[in-house]
């Protein structure tokens, strides 16, 4: 994993599965992992606060949050190495609570891979498998066939100690795997490599869970990481669950400023709900001026609200939109942030706030036409704002 040579075939498989693979949305569909009001505290803290979600069989899962927000608590508490002070965690409809870890068919992927130093790479991966007394001749052949998932054949005699990161990463992942758990749980797994690589693996990681057709539970505090392999996420703050949805459904339809925020780059607009159309809101803000949004909503008028805009979706230029009055603004570049594919502008309108406008790269850099300190117009279409009210 993480060589880039990502098999195409498989991720066009994996992507067409992805538009279709929705138990969620099915009401007759049984969850294969619940969290039943589950909550649990260290002396005063409240680490998962009566979290009550369903994880369906096949699915690959996401718990993203900033550090310290319950989501690893919650994973320890699924692998039973901490015990929930309240509610209940069911695998197949049944209650997991008096299983000790060892007996669930639950495998966890720590974020450091606790390999053994003393053994080799076929070692750690035959490990557990030594541990239940399988056959020596069963062992061999599940080892072999992990390690070939995994593109470590050649390196079986190796210590740890000779691997890459991205090599020990893979004997980890080997090792979770080869007992052929029902869940895998990966706390945080691709911390340790480097931009490139992680970004390699974690499509591998995502062609890897559809062959195998086993239900992973990533947690993880990058945002894009949980955006690109995940069937749903579940974000959490403060041991709580904020929101959970498919990675669309988390970026385009936040349910708080708080989620936009977290998720991505945002522009947030305070303004008041002045009238409540069949398909749009007009608000007013004393920052923008009027406002248009083709948004669902169930603010009423006089109701105070926030227009949420990604800054890929605010056009900038010289010169005014062609229909000016709404969605409209007028400032000053304060700052360019050159990204490769795109560029971040952040345009200080003439009341003070600050607003980014993010424009892919699609000229040379030389030709680039808007500059530091130039007059420039934002604007945006009425679908591309989101109206939040909390």
């Amino acid at each position: 994993m993480g060589n880039g040579g990502a098999d195409t075939r498989d991720d066009s498989h994996r992507q067409g599965r992805r538009r279709t693979f929705a138990p969620w949305t099915d009401p007759t569909a049984g969850a294969l992992v619940r969290f039943d009001g589950v909550r649990k505290q260290f002396s005063e803290v409240a680490a998962v606060e009566r979290v009550s979600l369903d994880i369906f069989a096949g699915e690959f899962f996401a718990l993203l949050g900033p550090s310290g927000c319950g989501k690893t608590t919650l994973l320890r508490l699924l692998a039973g190495l901490d015990t929930p002070d309240e509610g209940r965690i069911l695998l197949d409809g049944k209650d997991i609570a008096l299983v000790p870890p060892y007996r669930r068919p639950i495998n966890m992927m720590f974020q450091n891979y606790a390999l053994f130093p003393h053994l080799t790479v076929e070692g750690n991966v035959a490990f557990g498998l030594k541990q239940e007394g399988l056959a020596r001749s069963e062992i061999t052949t599940r080892v072999g066939e992990m390690l070939a998932l995994v593109r470590l054949e050649g390196l079986t005699k190796r210590k740890p100690h000779q691997l890459s990161g991205g090599q020990r990463q893979r004997v980890a992942l080997a090792r979770s795997l080869v007992k052929r758990p029902r869940v895998l749980l990966l706390d945080e797994p691709l911390a340790a490599l480097d931009k490139k690589l992680r970004g390699d693996t974690q499509f591998e990681l995502m062609q890897l869970q559809e062959r195998l057709g086993l239900t992973f539970i990533i947690v993880t505090h990058d945002q894009q990481e949980a955006m690109t392999v995940a069937d749903r996420i579940g974000v959490m703050d403060h041991g709580r669950l904020i929101q959970v949805g498919t990675p669309p459904e988390i970026y385009e339809r936040p349910n708080s400023r708080w989620v936009a925020d977290f998720i991505g780059e945002v522009n947030l607009i305070e303004g008041r709900v002045v009238d409540v159309g069949a398909s749009d809101t007009v608000i007013a803000s004393a920052a923008a001026g009027r406002l248009r949004a083709l948004s669902p909503t169930d603010a009423k008028p006089g109701d105070v609200v926030w227009v949420a805009l990604r800054p890929e979706k605010v056009r900038i230029g010289h010169a005014p939109p062609p229909i000016e009055g709404e969605n409209c603004v007028v400032g000053q570049v304060g700052n360019i942030g050159y990204l490769g594919e795109l560029s971040i502008y952040k345009v200080r309108l003439d009341n003070g706030i600050v607003m980014k406008a993010a424009v892919a790269n699609v000229t040379r850099l030389v030709e680039r036409p808007i500059g530091w300190d130039d007059r420039v117009w934002l604007s945006w279409a009425p679908e591309a704002a989101m109206l939040l009210t909390r």
